[in-house]
């Protein structure tokens, strides 16, 4: 087969390498790809950018590409499925319709509203004025987030007063262009974060391995909100309980109430979840794609065949698969160009990079390009995710920061203690 990947990041990297692996895929296109993606074995980039939706569908005929995978959420938002659907392409993802469920904040939030799938209480706001006095009213700690896509840095989790009224007044005053005209104030909930994935093909959820991301930018989870510093599979926090009560009292819901809605669902539904003492789930925020960073740990232990399971979303047989996982858990860590999530400078060479892949550990580019030299050189604000499988959480953490370690550029940084909810669970015997 033919396989087009839409997108630059690291997530992308990860998508096309593991397809790449499949002895289905011909050829993994890559639109538009970044340093990793160009020199992967099996893999071409094709200089057509992510958002190019006419672009994109003018490749995917002319190549005579079998299946489009899309890894933003851009696209998605734009239409991508829908365009490439009237011309009679494999697209895996959701239509527009249903991408509203990331592409807004607010219909999400009403979404779950209406269909009673548990998430913190909340109100919408398009005045300040308003926005205020209810947060003054609710009082800190509060949620605030933008309502259109801010590439995952449009919430602000404000421990105090002053922190909530700041972020609405700097959202609604178009911090983040039109995706801030309108913001959501949702009540801070308490528990452990955790990444769900589910492979949906409009009736059948075909659950990913459980992840976990790290939001803030600095170790004990401090500073300002991000993309994401790295993550890790599985996630300790959903027990064999706890995975069954997601199925069933948020993923399952939230299908069945797209298809209600007439706005079918099939691809890749991400549920963020906080999990509470009692082991209830809520859902904090939905994506319609694969979560980066989570994507890179999920497929370095998946062992199934990703272009059978892919192929299977899209023509409705995911009832008949499975998924394979190796049992070891895995570690990436994001490496970050100096002042991500702010402004931050671009085109300073990467030194260290492995000259080549070993087994159990791998470097995913993200934010990477190729200079006139040939050079690797940075190109974004999460520049790289380092990744490694252990025997145990604690292995896995040692290889990907050994492997981490040795690379370095201007400026970079890196969390310095992913995975530290599971390394603690694993020192207290299975207790968080």
């Amino acid at each position: 087969m033919k396989i087009l990947v839409v997108g630059n990041g690291g997530r992308e990297h990860a998508l096309a390498w593991r397809l790449a692996r499949s002895p289905r895929a011909e050829t993994v296109y890559v639109a538009p790809g970044n340093a990793g993606t160009a020199t992967e074995v099996g893999v071409q980039n094709v200089n057509v950018g992510a958002e190019d939706i006419n672009g994109l569908r003018d490749l995917a005929l002319q190549r005579e590409i079998d299946m489009t995978v899309v890894g933003p959420e851009a696209p998605l938002a734009a239409g991508i499925v829908d365009a490439f659907t009237e011309v009679g392409l494999a697209c895996l993802g959701p239509h527009q319709a249903a991408a509203e469920l990331e592409s807004s904040k607010a219909f999400a939030k009403d979404f779950l509203a209406r269909h009673a799938i548990p998430t913190a209480a909340y109100e919408t706001f398009d005045d300040l004025e308003a926005a205020r006095a209810t947060i003054e009213a609710r009082g800190a700690p509060l949620v605030i987030k933008a309502d259109g896509l801010a590439a995952g840095k449009g919430v602000t989790v404000a421990l105090t007063l002053d922190e909530a009224l700041l972020a609405a007044e700097s959202m609604l005053d178009g911090a983040f262009g039109s995706a801030s005209e309108r913001i959501v104030v949702e009540d801070f909930l308490t528990g452990e974060e955790a990444s769900f994935i589910a492979l949906v093909d409009g009736d059948t959820v075909l659950p990913l391995a459980s992840s976990q991301d790290h939001k803030a930018r600095d170790a004990g989870d401090q500073g300002p909100n991000t993309g994401g510093m790295g993550a890790y599979s599985p996630a300790p926090v959903v027990t064999d309980a706890i995975h069954a009560r997601i199925l069933e009292t948020v993923i399952r819901p939230t299908v069945q109430g797209l298809v209600a809605e007439g706005r079918g669902f099939r691809g890749f539904l991400y549920a963020g979840l906080m999990i509470d003492a009692e082991g209830t789930p809520r859902v904090l925020e939905f994506n319609v794609r694969l979560g980066d960073p989570e994507t890179q740990p999920i497929l370095m232990r998946l062992q199934s065949d990703p272009v059978d399971l892919f192929e299977a979303a899209l023509q409705g047989r995911l009832d008949q698969h499975s998924v394979d996982w190796d049992s070891r858990p895995c570690i990436g860590v994001v490496l970050a160009a100096g002042g991500y999530p702010g402004p931050y400078e671009r085109g300073h060479v990467i030194h260290g990079l492995p000259a080549t892949d070993l087994s159990e550990q791998k470097v995913f580019h993200a934010g990477t390009a190729l200079n006139a030299e040939d050079a690797v050189v940075t190109a974004g604000g999460r520049v790289l995710c380092a990744c490694a499988l252990g025997d145990d959480i604690l292995e896995a953490q040692r290889a990907a920061y050994d492997l981490a370690g040795g690379i370095h550029w201007t400026g970079s940084f890196m969390r310095t203690d992913i995975g530290h909810r599971a390394v603690a669970a694993q020192l207290n015997g299975g207790r968080s």
